[in-house]
């Protein structure tokens, strides 16, 4: 099943077959360097892979996650981008391309930004200190992820994906193990928890083209007491789904890429299996899958429509179904 082809919000992926973002953590001051450039050709030389999510890239400096992480920040990134995009497009012309952009808020360190770190609440996540942001901040925040949704676009991917997931910022909003605000953006409601990342998703709807893609990775259960729930998550896919979202590719919280306890292939379609029944929005999952027999099987058994495969990917990009 997963060499099948499917329509994406009118592009066509030659399989169902994703490479999910996983970072290289080498740029050259945030921008894609020959060593990105060739990783990226490589996976898309493979014919099994039908779309390229590109890793996560900031949308401010301050929300940088790691010393060598690329950016969307500003405009001068986007001709180190157009030119990475271009490269693809030579080996694959009809690969399905992604960026994800991001803001790390407490998922980092001041030794990396040289700021104060940000967050939902006031919260110590690695070992500095994060305070919460102010409701003008997270509009200025917006503004900067929706610019940088721009920049993708302008550099000739096919879409974007927002990352709320993995225990950054806009998951720090969504998590209750995070997230201990008191105002519209406080945990009180799936709706509150959601919020920044809903107006960011109004801000580059409105603004982008209309046959741009919109994902959204969607750290949905944090597998801990007192987190974030799979209900939780078949919530928040109703919502995401009345923006019009074009993919929902679900992940771990603020258990980040993995789930406690759990090794086996498929360790989030639990979760993926329960949003699928509640939304009509595709669904990507990966997590622990590394053959085409375990990625057919979660296909056929309803628990996505995507497949993602990182790892076993990212260490041979030849690898085959």
């Amino acid at each position: 099943m997963i060499e099948k082809p499917f329509i994406l919000a009118g592009k066509k992926l030659s399989t169902r077959l994703v490479f999910p973002p996983l970072a290289t953590e080498s740029s050259d001051g945030g921008k894609p360097n020959e060593k990105i450039t060739q990783h990226y050709c490589a996976i898309a030389a493979n014919p099994n892979v039908g779309m390229i999510i590109t890793e996560h890239s900031y949308v401010d400096p301050q929300g940088k996650a790691d010393p060598h992480q690329i950016s969307f920040a500003d405009d001068s990134v986007i001709d180190a981008q157009k030119a990475m995009v271009k490269s693809i497009r030579n080996v694959r012309p009809d690969i399905c391309l992604l960026a994800q952009i991001n803001h790390a808020g407490a998922n980092t360190r001041k030794l990396y930004t040289g700021m104060d770190l940000v967050s939902a609440s006031d919260i110590k996540w690695t070992r500095d200190q994060a305070r919460a942001l102010t409701v003008d901040e997270i509009h200025d925040l917006e503004q900067k992820y929706i610019a940088a949704a721009l920049r993708v676009q302008e550099a000739g991917y096919d879409g974007v994906e927002i990352h709320c997931a993995h225990a950054y910022l806009l998951n720090q909003f969504y998590s209750p193990i995070t997230n201990h605000r008191d105002d519209e953006y406080g945990p009180q409601t799936i709706t509150n928890r959601l919020r920044f990342t809903l107006e960011i998703i109004r801000g580059i709807k409105a603004k982008a083209n209309k046959n741009f893609i919109v994902s959204v990775r969607l750290g949905g259960c944090d597998y801990k007491e007192g987190g974030s729930t799979i209900e939780d998550a078949c919530a928040a896919a109703k919502l995401l789904e009345r923006e019009h979202i074009d993919l929902l590719n679900l992940s771990g919280g603020t258990c980040q890429i993995f789930r406690p306890g759990h090794a086996e292939p498929g360790f989030f379609t639990d979760m993926s299996e329960a949003v699928k029944k509640c939304v009509f929005t595709p669904i990507l999952v990966a997590g622990g899958i590394t053959t085409k027999k375990e990625a057919d099987l979660f296909l056929r058994e309803g628990k996505a429509d995507l497949i993602g495969v990182a790892r076993a990917l990212n260490a041979d990009p030849k690898w085959e179904m």
